[in-house]
């Protein structure tokens, strides 16, 4: 979070949603690689990794139809990591403590997002 020059400090959806993709690729670098982990390593740096990028790329979204559908994406791609994360925490018991707390992160990312595309739908409504 950073200051808005009041004292007060103000919410930063892309660096957080880097931070996490950043998250992402540490976790998946301790991962031991084998025939199991390989294919859900590669499935969950793309998705973790496309959450921010696609946010970015609503925040310089052209129009509310196109802002709304990028923030889509990054919803469908925060419930898409959560799979993988899931699947990791099959495959790799010993990182189930770590693939949750990211799990619960990919959770409120999700969440954030269906709440911001709720606003932006009502407030084109108007």
């Amino acid at each position: 979070m950073e200051s808005n020059g009041h004292g007060k400090k103000r919410f930063d959806l892309e660096e957080r949603t880097a931070r996490f993709g950043e998250d992402i690729i540490d976790f998946c670098k301790e991962i031991p690689k084998s025939t199991i982990t390989n294919p859900l390593i590669s499935q969950l740096v793309r998705s973790g990794t496309s959450i921010g990028a696609n946010y970015c790329e609503a925040d310089c979204a052209e129009s509310r139809k196109d802002f709304e559908h990028k923030l889509g994406i990054s919803k469908k791609e925060s419930k898409e990591t959560q799979h993988w994360l899931r699947m990791i925490a099959k495959a790799l018991p010993e990182s189930k403590k770590e693939a949750l707390e990211l799990w619960k992160e990919a959770n409120e990312l999700q969440l954030i997002f269906i709440a911001i595309i709720k606003k932006s739908r009502e407030n084109s409504a108007r």
